[in-house]
């Protein structure tokens, strides 16, 4: 009687799990045509293949090598990342309608039906977003070919990671408007971030102007905050997005916050130095 009656719970479990599903997932023939949208297969790939060269095949080849003199590649990488996050930037936040929907109907967005121009434009704002962070993968390499790997710290490649899979799964299961505000804070930040890295490539006489490092990490952390803020009111006011996304993120921030601030403790805060006494 105790198995046919966990049996039953089980198979309730799941058809609520499958309703929820389908109840929540959007799909768009013309946002799933996207390059990399229509299958998991490439993402993953893409992911495996980094974590492969990163934590075996580059340290491996770099073991008995010079650094690589990546000055003017990291110059070059550092302007398009500035230039190509505030474009994001510009893209979610000045597309018609896109503040006043976001302001008008955050709680309770249009239906994608009678929205269809706004709704195509940010979820092509969120595939930029997306590539974005397929772009951000090469930080890590060439960390591994300047034989910086030290750097490679399990909170850069698991964010690193977790970005690329995550902006993925939102743009091809949800397209939803609810990442406009945590989309474009971060672009912001990136902005300000690859800026910076831009400035420290030009070499050691940047350093005098180069004092605000810290404050980079802080606006990360203040970033998840605020985005954890924006997801337990969506969540408070039983506002109308897919839960498991709200949840999910809720969990995968929480997690980014903990980790960056263990970083800016572990980076910036110094440890008071002992008196010896004579």
């Amino acid at each position: 009687m105790a198995n046919t009656t966990d049996s039953h719970f089980i198979v309730e479990a799941k058809n609520q799990f499958f309703n929820l599903l389908e109840k929540e997932l959007v799909f768009d023939d013309e946002v799933d045509s996207w390059f990399l949208m229509k299958s998991p297969v490439p993402v993953f790939s893409i992911v495996a293949v980094y974590l492969l060269f990163i934590l075996k095949i580059g340290p491996d080849m770099m073991k008995n090598r010079e650094p690589f003199r990546l000055k003017h590649i990291m110059l070059v990488y550092n302007l398009f990342q500035t230039t190509y996050n505030a474009f994001i930037l510009y893209w979610l936040f000045f597309t018609p309608g896109g503040l006043s929907s976001l302001w008008n109907h955050s709680c309770h967005p249009i239906e994608r039906s009678k929205n269809t121009f706004l709704l195509q434009e940010l979820n092509k704002g969120s595939w930029y977003f997306f590539i974005s962070k397929v772009i951000d993968l090469l930080d890590t390499i060439f960390f591994v070919l300047r034989k910086k790997q030290s750097q490679v710290t399990f909170l850069h490649v698991y964010h690193h990671s977790n970005m690329v899979i995550t902006c993925w799964a939102y743009l091809r299961f949800i397209k939803g408007e609810q990442a406009t505000l945590p989309g474009g804070i971060n672009s912001f930040i990136h902005t300000v971030m690859y800026f910076y890295y831009f400035l420290a490539a030009l070499g050691p006489q940047m350093q005098p102007y180069l004092w605000w490092k810290r404050y980079l990490t802080r606006m990360q952390i203040i970033q998840f905050v605020i985005v954890l803020l924006w997801y337990i009111g969506l969540v408070c006011f039983n506002c109308d997005y897919p839960k498991i996304y709200i949840y999910y993120m809720f969990a995968n921030v929480t997690l980014f916050l903990y980790l960056f601030s263990l970083f800016y403790k572990k980076t910036y805060t110094k440890s008071p130095k002992t008196v010896k006494s004579n």
